[in-house]
């Protein structure tokens, strides 16, 4: 089987996600429905072989991660199909594999109906901007977009820390420098360190993962860095609390207080099926003004949903009363707004579906 011509095919019909499992045929994710492309039902040594020829196609990318601790991490391009962001894995004896389509070109922000006060944190020149969601919101494509813009828009040196890297970035009017973890440098507490000297003025980092990156994440935010991440939460009240309950129970006063001075806004996302089977993201936009650093200093983060509830002034909004605009709108069911609400049942009751579950 020529993985090459594969790729192609699914490409072609606009896939998100591949998956190369061992007992299945080749299967593939368009929306939330996984399907299979043929009858072919993969064996083992189909596996090993398409996976070796993703290998091979990533620059002859070595398999010894992968057969020594049992996954692996990459991505790579095929000039004139796509780029792929790749995650490799054993499973029940036998190589696996969950390949990402990334269109070269980045989709633009309208298209994806990022609001316009997301898209204007990119005049930001410091602090903390956290984009947050589950896996497969679009967290990544999100980012991206706010690093373009500033790309085409400003005069500035953009350093991006990302494991892997998805979409390449050109220089425009930035100077853009992107590392890739494990290959460029060894983890993303070290890429940020030596960053800090390589005279940033934006810095992008895959994601928080670990109270070492945290920190210095807030250090490089507090001596005049704009600094952008992602973590997998939803909602600004769980990013906040996760950043903080990170740390020991001896440090999360200082780290409030680091947060409270350093966060410019958390963006939550999620994806949403609409009734014509495309996708939607539903958002949550916090902006930290005076009231919420208050509250992240004093610890009372179960107070700053009422705080975006009522400063849409200010181009807020929660994650429930967008689900809500949304269904009212007849773009999502309302079994899918319940799912994915914060609060349902609170939810339920202002849509007036008492006992919907």
């Amino acid at each position: 089987m020529d993985a090459k011509v594969l790729l192609g095919e699914l490409v072609e019909k606009g896939v998100a996600d591949v998956f190369v499992l061992a007992g299945k045929p080749i299967s593939y994710k368009q929306g939330t429905q996984i399907e299979q492309l043929n009858d072919h039902v993969l064996s083992p040594s189909d596996t090993r072989e398409i996976i070796s020829q993703i290998y091979e196609m990533a620059e002859d990318r070595s398999m010894e991660t992968i057969l020594k601790q049992g996954d692996d991490d990459f991505s790579f391009a095929i000039k004139g199909l796509s780029r792929f962001r790749v995650n490799t894995y054993k499973q029940r004896g036998s190589l696996a594999a969950v390949i990402r389509v990334v269109a070269f070109d980045l989709p633009e922000p309208e298209g994806l109906h990022i609001p316009q006060s997301v898209l204007e944190l990119t005049e930001l020149r410091r602090g903390l901007v956290l984009i947050t969601g589950p896996a497969g919101s679009g967290k990544t494509t999100t980012l991206a977009c706010l690093i373009d813009r500033i790309n085409a828009q400003r005069n500035a040196h953009v350093i991006t820390l990302e494991n892997p890297i998805e979409f390449l970035h050109r220089h425009k009017e930035s100077l853009i420098s992107q590392r890739e973890v494990n290959i460029d440098t060894a983890n993303y507490a070290t890429a940020l360190r030596a960053a800090l000297r390589e005279s940033p003025d934006v810095i992008l980092i895959g994601e928080l993962r670990d109270p070492e990156t945290i920190s210095i994440a807030l250090t490089a935010a507090e001596t005049g860095h704009l600094v952008l991440s992602t973590l997998h939460t939803v909602g600004a009240v769980n990013t906040v609390d996760r950043l903080v309950d990170s740390f020991p129970a001896e440090q999360q006063a200082q780290v409030r207080m680091q947060l409270s001075m350093v966060l410019q806004s958390v963006i939550s996302q999620q994806l949403l099926p609409t009734s014509d089977g495309s996708m939607i993201p539903a958002f949550e936009i916090m902006h930290c003004n005076n009231a919420v650093r208050n509250l992240i200093r004093e610890g009372r983060t179960h107070q700053m949903s009422a705080v975006i509830n009522t400063a849409a002034a200010e181009g807020m909004i929660g994650m429930d009363a967008c689900l809500l605009g949304l269904c009212q709108s007849g773009k999502i069911s309302a079994q899918d707004m319940i799912t994915h609400a914060l609060a349902p049942e609170t939810l339920a009751k202002q849509a007036g579906l008492e006992g919907f579950k």
